[in-house]
């Protein structure tokens, strides 16, 4: 069974804009997210545009900000220091990635942690890993809601994610532990990797390389959740870290891509502006 990540996001969206059009009545205006594009990549317009479309789907003001990849490593914090300072600005999402002379943890650390709609934020990973609230990072929470809209039973079983970037890996990882799966963290130079995956019940895979998994890395029955965006060398068309096709034949479930987790990781990142949005005016009104 094939996911639809672009259906369960479609869901999701809806119920925010319902929500929306509720705290728009309460609080006088709906959140507001201000995205920060540095430079003319054209896959992280391509996603800036999207995560627009997005926000004007579901009711909330949003702002794009472009700046040439020229900008200093200052003028982009000082940036991000004035929208933190900005009681009218409720989400803060700077694209990744930047250019090489700006240091990326450095620009996450100065976003202010209430307007982390990334989930980045080193005190909400610490937040994260210590069960206290926190905004989780959105395609780990978006890999989540589309196995439990699957049907897929976490409890109990064994997973096993490839790749250990805190922006997918570690934190999946902790989300799966949270719901009592046993987790193994993997790397693409894992040795022998055929035998550990052989054996999940949940394959994530987030490593960006094109049809990197096999269907004889695949165990019968398995879930696998692509979190890769490739082009195909061969055709030049969109791919996953999964060869869909042969994998599909041995998974229970699995995710395409395009239309699997990118969508997911959208839509919560929908849920999490609104989210930043209501705890501030919770303690506004306090």
């Amino acid at each position: 069974m094939t996911i639809s990540g672009t259906q369960l996001a479609k869901e999701i969206k809806e119920n925010v804009r319902e929500r929306v059009n509720e705290v728009v009545k309460k609080y006088g205006r709906p959140p507001h997210l201000v995205v920060i594009l540095v430079g003319e990549d054209p896959a992280s317009q391509s996603y800036v545009k999207g995560k627009g479309k997005d926000a004007e789907e579901v009711g909330f003001k949003s702002t794009t900000i472009l700046q040439p990849d020229s900008i200093s490593e200052e003028e982009l914090l000082d940036l991000i220091k004035r929208l933190n300072a900005d009681d009218e600005v409720d989400g803060i999402l700077v694209q990744l990635p930047l250019p090489k002379h700006i240091d990326e943890d450095k620009v996450i650390e100065t976003i202010d942690k209430s307007k982390d709609v990334d989930g980045f934020h080193p005190a909400n990973v610490a937040a994260l890993w210590q069960k206290r609230p926190c905004i989780y990072p959105c395609t780990p929470k978006g890999i989540i809601k589309l196995l439990d809209k699957a049907g897929v039973e976490i409890q109990g079983k064994k997973a096993v994610v490839i790749g250990r970037s805190n922006i997918v890996g570690l934190p999946v990882s902790k989300l799966l532990l949270d719901r009592n799966a046993t987790v193994t963290i993997a790397h693409s130079r894992t040795q022998n990797l055929p035998e550990v995956t052989n054996v999940a019940d949940i394959l994530v895979v987030a490593i960006g390389k094109p049809k990197f998994v096999t269907a004889g890395m695949v165990k019968p029955g398995a879930a696998v959740i692509d979190v890769g965006v490739n082009r195909d060398p061969e055709t030049g068309k969109l791919c996953g870290d999964v060869d869909f096709d042969a994998c599909a034949e041995k998974a229970a479930v699995i995710t395409p891509v395009p239309g699997g987790v990118g969508p997911m990781t959208r839509a919560c990142l929908m849920e999490n502006t609104l989210e930043c949005f209501l705890n501030k005016m919770h303690l506004q009104h306090q």
